[in-house]
């Protein structure tokens, strides 16, 4: 029996790039012969035609399977649509624009058969943008920090995981998932194998700083507790600096200063309007996990499906 490979593709203004992708899906999956292969594209509620695109794909390849939310959910929303409706025993990521080779998925899965539970590509080149390249990097030193990612391991779009990854990460149904958070605390098997990277073939990225923005604070507080331990350590720092400068500020007086002068009126008005933002700040980020406890809470959805079509449609859509 054939091994099942499925594709993932999470899609947004891509009608102009996608067909070329499915090509070259079809191209290296065609001289893999002991391997079958699906496709599941999801249509982040493109505002284009992409999904008018997803649905003529469906009906030249009964292989496809074309899902439609019914709002723009973002990329890792998308991912989650589309991993609780594949059935492959490897599950591959890749993007829509063409930047990510899908004709060298063969190697991402070698680095599954040599063992591996989660295989990522990584790039000699890239060729993003630099605000792109910018924001992969504080991602990088993001999840570094915050979820304990091994500093040797490259991070990107374009994976490949086995079944039981997949299983672990779709019990994930609260709101805000981050696939990056759910592949790290499902396993520790994870490598990189070295693909290449491509210029974008048309459009732009999708990605505005503020969806940057989101996805960074999306992920260190919905996967770990570190913010809050660093804002008490900061809140500590704080106190020790203040308690200090009090100390300082005594013996001036006593010591340095002749009587009758007022004095430190700027350093004093310094140190309120400092530790009045670090209050802010601390109470924003214990107010951020909040909200999204009560979002949770309320069973707020991760995606909602408008839509599903293809000759191979799967009953159950859960997550809406």
């Amino acid at each position: 029996m054939k091994t099942l490979i499925s594709f993932v593709i999470p899609c947004y203004r891509s009608q102009a790039t996608l067909p070329g992708v499915i090509e070259e899906i079809r191209e290296r999956m065609g001289k893999m012969e002991n391997y079958a292969y699906e496709v599941v594209l999801v249509n982040d509620c493109s505002p284009d035609g992409t999904f008018e695109t997803i649905k003529q794909l469906c009906r030249e390849y009964d292989n496809i399977t074309g899902i439609n939310l019914a709002k723009n959910f973002g990329q890792h929303s998308a991912l989650m649509a589309g991993f609780r409706h594949v059935k492959g025993d490897i599950v591959i990521c890749l993007d829509d624009d063409g930047q990510t080779p899908a004709d060298e998925a063969d190697k991402l899965i070698a680095g599954i058969l040599q063992g591996a539970d989660v295989v990522y590509a990584k790039y000699g080149e890239k060729h993003h943008s630099g605000f792109r390249n910018w924001g992969s990097h504080v991602n990088e030193v993001m999840t570094r920090i915050m979820l304990g990612k091994p500093k040797d391991l490259y991070i990107s779009s374009y994976f490949a995981a086995r079944r039981f990854v997949v299983e672990e990460m779709i019990r994930y149904e609260y709101a805000y998932p981050y696939v990056i958070g759910l592949v790290l605390r499902s396993t520790k098997n994870i490598i990189n194998v070295e693909v290449t990277h491509r210029d974008r073939q048309a459009g732009t990225s999708g990605y505005t700083l503020g969806k940057l923005l989101a996805l960074w604070f999306n992920g260190f507080t919905a996967f770990s507790v570190k913010p809050l331990r660093i804002a008490t350590v900061a809140g500590a720092g704080c106190a020790a600096v203040g308690f200090l400068y009090g100390i300082y500020t005594i013996i001036k007086k006593i010591f340095f200063n002749p009587p009758g002068l007022v004095t430190g009126f700027s350093a004093l008005m310094a140190v309120l309007v400092f530790m009045g933002g670090m209050l802010m700040l601390m109470m924003g980020l214990v107010g951020e996990y909040m909200g999204r406890m009560y979002i949770s809470m309320n069973n707020s959805p991760q995606y909602v499906i408008r839509e599903i079509t293809g000759n191979d449609v799967h009953e159950e859509d859960g997550g809406d």
